[in-house]
């Protein structure tokens, strides 16, 4: 096969590999420009600013800085601004309370280029010059102040910070977005020590209170609640008899003789009840029981010392 036969798989090759060349040429020659999100480009010229693309796409500086644009290349220059949101933390600034206690804080906040020619070239270092205003403005703001105004009043105190540094944050080319007071700290660690000390002690005491006044409600209550047993159960007792003596008024009026029997009966149980020694004899037998106490001595009929005379005839 001879090399005549590839000349247009060559062709087709070297096409591919040139327009990527071309296209980074003519780019370089500033025939086009490809603008991203968040970016503006800034174009100079002999030292001067031409104008300004902030637009995202593919755009033509001829169309609208002119044939000048052309010459951007060769005596100009093309800057690339980033304008996205940024946010910065600076950690540990020092400040001193009214009470002179050396406290640590650290500040959020954020910033974003509105202004891609001054942010270039009014500031040769305006990320630094922006931190250095931050931290100035913060010290400034919260030194000297009362320790709890400091540790609770962040949110007024980062909008304050935010008002005094805007101002000029803005003739450099930027704003500034939410500044946020996020931590107010003891930089002295034997200070913090006593500090963590006293809080414990306190709700040591707090707890030790709370708990002596639970246990005063419970004793109240418990107290409150015996009292009303004690008298509900003795209205109870109050009410047994009189309902029992009613039952036994009317059993009487009704059946006598059933009274009778009950109260022989609960004779019997309280004398069972008692413990006490029963002597049971014959009904046939004759005794005469003495009435008398016993220390009287015995009876003219031979009594005996318990107070029990037996009749000799019934044993005849």
């Amino acid at each position: 096969m001879l090399i005549s036969d590839f000349a247009p798989l060559i062709a087709f090759l070297f096409g591919l590999a040139a327009i990527p060349i071309l296209l980074g040429m003519a780019e370089h020659l500033g025939l086009y420009a490809i603008v991203r999100e968040r970016e503006s480009q800034v174009f100079t010229l002999f030292g001067k600013v031409i104008g300004t693309l902030d637009e995202p796409g593919l755009r033509f500086p001829v169309m609208h800085f002119g044939p000048k644009a052309l010459l951007v290349a060769f005596f100009g220059k093309r800057y690339l601004v980033n304008t996205k949101l940024r946010q910065y933390y600076l950690r540990d600034l020092m400040v001193n309370s009214e009470e002179g206690t050396p406290m640590g804080v650290g500040i959020w906040y954020e910033m974003q280029v509105c202004d891609p020619v001054a942010y270039l070239f009014t500031n040769a270092n305006p990320e630094g010059s922006l931190q250095a205003n931050v931290a100035s403005s913060t010290i400034s703001t919260l030194s000297n102040l009362e320790m709890d105004k400091m540790l609770e009043d962040r949110h007024q105190l980062s909008r304050k910070v935010r008002a005094s540094v805007s101002p000029l944050s803005e003739k450099w080319g930027y704003k500034l977005g939410s500044v946020y007071i996020r931590k107010v700290a003891f930089t002295d660690q034997q200070m913090v020590d006593n500090i963590t000390e006293k809080v414990v002690k306190r709700l040591i005491q707090v707890t030790s209170a709370m708990k002596q006044d639970g246990e005063n409600r419970v004793g109240l209550i418990k107290s409150e609640t015996a009292y009303k047993v004690s008298q509900k159960m003795a209205e109870a007792a109050a009410t047994r008899p009189r309902v029992v003596g009613e039952a036994l008024n009317e059993i009487a009026r009704e059946d006598p003789e059933t009274l009778a029997a009950l109260m022989e009966v609960m004779e019997t149980e309280q004398l069972i009840a008692s413990g006490a020694e029963v002597d049971v004899l014959p009904r046939e037998a004759h005794i005469l029981v003495s009435l008398g106490s016993a220390g009287r001595g015995a009876t003219s009929g031979g009594s005996s010392a318990s107070g029990l005379a037996l009749d000799p005839s019934a044993f005849s």
